[in-house]
């Protein structure tokens, strides 16, 4: 696509079913960053079952809220969603090498991307889908 061709916005019904997509991942991890800044009882269990020092959740958790509000932010959203990708798939490493379930992260990943190419039009300029 020409750079001077301006981008075509996506439906309403397409920009809200990205939003509501986008809010899951989004509230996913402010939760789970409230979890590291909170850290109610059997926390400390759950960070050593995984292999992470306890001492670290501080600073993850602000790594999941900055990212997460790159993402939210329209200017910078696809940098958040490449970092949070990143997180995920730092998340994903994680659970697969202490054998637990692993499906949620790639669901949020899911979700994450899914919801961005329906609300960005610039990621769908980026990335056009044909039928």
């Amino acid at each position: 696509m020409d750079s001077d061709t301006p981008i075509p916005p996506g439906s309403k019904k397409m920009l809200w079913t990205g939003r509501v997509m986008s809010a899951l991942p989004v509230l996913m991890f402010c939760f789970s960053a409230v979890m590291k800044f909170v850290q109610p009882a059997g926390f400390s269990e759950g960070m050593t079952h995984l292999g992470i020092p306890v001492s670290h959740a501080m600073g993850l958790g602000i790594l999941e809220l900055a990212c997460t509000l790159l993402y939210l932010l329209p200017r910078t959203s696809v940098l958040g969603a490449i970092l949070l990708t990143g997180y995920l798939g730092g998340a994903t490493a994680i659970h697969v090498r202490v054998g637990d379930p692993f499906i949620m992260t790639i669901v949020l990943g899911v979700l994450l991307w899914g919801g961005l190419f329906l609300r960005e039009p610039r990621l769908r300029a980026l990335i056009p889908l044909k039928a």
